[in-house]
């Protein structure tokens, strides 16, 4: 098995972790950590708007996933966390802008947690993606 990691920005290498990695094996599979509303720094953006969360967690993970020659077509599983469920579900239509148009529907799991690593944060996306 071979790893290539993924980092489309430095800030988490100062932190121990790739934003990604490509495991080459049987097939080829991207393994994402969880993408936030944060900038190409690492700094939050959007406190306490889980809409703008959402959709900048959702370019933060298509980064990702460009960075690997991939796309949201490619993603396998979904893991999402948020602090409110309920707004989180208000705001899937993002989602569903985004993976719709790929006919996509990757398998999906919605935690709801009572606060992410960075307090402001409120959504937060991981992704496995295969070619």
């Amino acid at each position: 098995m071979k790893r290539t990691p993924i980092n489309p920005w430095p800030w988490s290498l100062n932190l121990g972790y790739n934003q990604a990695e490509i495991i080459d094996g049987a097939s080829r599979q991207l393994v994402c950590a969880g993408q936030t509303s944060v900038d190409a720094e690492g700094n939050p953006q959007h406190a306490g708007d889980m809409r703008s969360q959402i959709s900048l967690a959702l370019d933060n993970l298509e980064a990702v996933l460009g960075a690997a020659d991939m796309g949201l077509a490619n993603i396998i599983r979904l893991n999402i966390y948020a602090t409110d469920v309920d707004e989180a579900i208000k705001n899937f239509d993002l989602l569903g802008a985004r993976f719709g148009p790929l006919n996509a529907a990757p398998p999906m799991t919605l935690l709801g947690v009572t606060r992410l690593a960075i307090p402001p944060l409120m959504f937060e996306i991981e992704a496995t993606a295969a070619a």
